[in-house]
This record gives C-alpha cells, structure tokens and sequence, in this order.
C-alpha cells in the first residue's frame, strides 16, 4: 500500500509526458527529483518545458531512459488560433533543431506510428502526409535549391492489427535497408491532465515506446534497436478515465474534508487504496476506459498541420516553405 506521505513513483502515474511525471514525482512542495534537471519559461503564451535525466537512478526514478525532454504547450490551441499555431510550430521546430543538431549532409525518416482509423491514434499517419519529403527529388530540383534541401522520406506503416506485422519489424527492415541518420518518430501519447490533451507536443531525443501510454507497450524504438539516432515527436490526445476519477477525488477531498469526517477518512486512503476503488467501479464496463474531446476530428487535423510545419521548417532550413512549394508544384 501507498500510504499518504509516502515516496511516490512513477508506475503511480499514467502518462507518456516526461514533464508530468516529473511533477508528479516532485510532489507539492516541488521537491528535486535525483539525477534530472529541468527548466521552464514562457513565451508570448508559449510555455516550454526541459526535462534532462542525466543519470540511471534519474532514469529509474523516472521510468524513462536517460536523454532529453522538451514539452511546448499552448493552452490556446484548442481555440484554433491561427497566429497562435505559428507560433507553436515555430517553436517546436526551433526546438526539435536543438536536439537534432543535423548536419547539411544528414538524411531523416519520418515515421508516422498509429491508426489512421481511430482519430485519437491517427496522429503520425496525418502528419505524414502533410511532410515535405524529398528523398525522390533531390536531383530533379532546380540548382539553386541543390544543397539547401535536406532527402527526406516518410512512411505511415499502420499497426499490427490492420497488416499483420509488427511495426517495428516494418521500421526495421526499410532502415536497414534506407540507412537514414536520423529516425523521427510521431505518434500519439497519453497524458495525465485534460488541459494538456492537443495543446502540447514533447520532443525527446531518447526514443519510444509506443503503445506504452495507453498499456500497449510494443517494442521499443531507439538507437539500440535501429542502429541511427532516433527522436520521437508525440502530441497527447487522450488521458485515462481513471486519473480523471482519481484527480476528482482529490479536489473533492481537498474541498470538503474540514467539513465532513468522512472526507478526512478519504484523505488518509493511500493511492492505490483509491484508484482500487475506482477501478473497482470503472473495469467491469469498461476495461481501461480512455477519454478523448468529442471535437478530436478537429483538433488532430489542426495539430498535424503544425507538427508537419515544424518537421518541414527543421529539416530544411536553408529554403523557406513557399518557395520550396513554389518549385515543386
């Protein structure tokens, strides 16, 4: 049992963004967690967020491997703010350039993980096909674009369930046989809080586990398993019932437990106490029920567009994106 005041840890938490489980993990009070380092600050209503795990007990704590993790929020996404979804993408792609640190001779593959027929889980293949790839192009383009256009290629490769293969097997074999410098993967995560869901991105130059967010955990992809570099690009779009229950409880009791006795009894529940009370009500209907905005259709369209903005704006610095479509129209 987790009892009230105890460590907290990070199989507690459910949520595929390095920047809530470290809140999670520092508690109220703020407290450093050992071997990770972060920092945050805002910028015209853009908050960005690093999260570095530097050492193994770092990586432990954290349940994630060491590296770097950036977060870019923007509560004002879901409002569909054209200006502010420049900004977003700007930001995100001067991000992802910092931890890419490419080279002008450095190819890329994008990998879009998910199903394009459930829309919570068609993030990377929609982003896919807004990307500018041009790996088949390069010695087709005019002179003047010659070395300012970086060869990318891109692939949605679907799940297991709709080709019968494991994706990571497909991503295997076209990068043995592509051998790309880097591997970019997007894909959709989990979160722990609503306010995140399709207003953040998280960039993370450690690779991923994807599936893991939502108890699918496949095999995982990184540079052991592929052999390059590998980064993941991923926007939340659902969060699971029970952190909603469970941080309901929370408010409820925090409200009303200098009213009521049985609310002070609430607060002294540990936290596995609780959630194994709100499973006991949510798993027999529903299994491990995940929540997404009814208006999600929207709002994976709108942040496709500024994930492939940031991808296209990254990767090929030297030409700006309306002349790069101007020539290849």
């Amino acid at each position: 049992m987790v009892m009230k005041g105890s460590p907290r840890h990070h199989r507690d938490v459910r949520t595929d963004l390095a920047l809530e489980t470290h809140e999670y993990l520092s508690g109220p009070e703020g407290e450093r967690v050992p071997g990770v380092d972060t920092e945050e600050f805002e910028e015209d209503g853009v908050i960005v967020s690093r999260v570095a795990i530097r050492s193994e007990e770092g990586a432990q704590r954290m349940g994630k491997a060491p590296g770097h993790y950036v977060t870019i929020q923007a509560p004002g996404l879901r409002k569909r703010n054209r200006a502010l979804q420049e900004r977003v993408g700007s930001t995100f792609a001067r991000e992802l350039t910092n931890i890419l640190q490419l080279e002008p001779h450095e190819t890329v593959f994008i990998v879009g993980l998910g199903n394009w027929n459930a829309t919570p889980d068609a993030l990377g293949p929609r982003v896919v096909n807004a990307v500018l790839v041009t790996r088949h192009l390069l010695e087709y383009v005019p002179q003047d674009l010659r070395g300012r256009l970086r060869a990318v290629s891109a692939l949605a490769p679907g799940v297991l369930g709709l080709t019968g293969i494991e994706t990571g097997d497909i991503i295997r074999g076209i990068v043995d046989r592509l051998r790309p410098d880097v591997v970019i993967a997007v894909d959709a995560l989990a979160a722990r809080k609503l306010d995140r869901i399709l207003t953040t991105v998280q960039v993370a130059d450690s690779g991923i586990n994807p599936g893991s967010g939502v108890g699918n955990k496949r095999v995982a992809l990184n540079r052991d398993t592929l052999g390059c570099r590998t980064v993941a690009v991923g926007v939340p779009t659902v969060v699971h019932a029970l952190t909603i229950a469970n941080d309901t409880l929370d408010i409820l009791v925090d409200q009303l437990k200098d009213k009521a006795q049985f609310y002070e009894m609430l607060d002294e529940l540990g936290q596995n106490d609780k959630e194994a009370v709100i499973q006991e009500v949510l798993t027999p209907a529903y299994g491990d029920l995940m929540v997404t905005p009814k208006e999600i259709d929207v709002y994976i369209q709108d942040i496709s567009k500024v994930v492939a903005g940031g991808l296209n704006a990254a990767l090929h610095e030297g030409v700006a994106l309306d002349e790069i479509m101007r020539y290849l129209s």
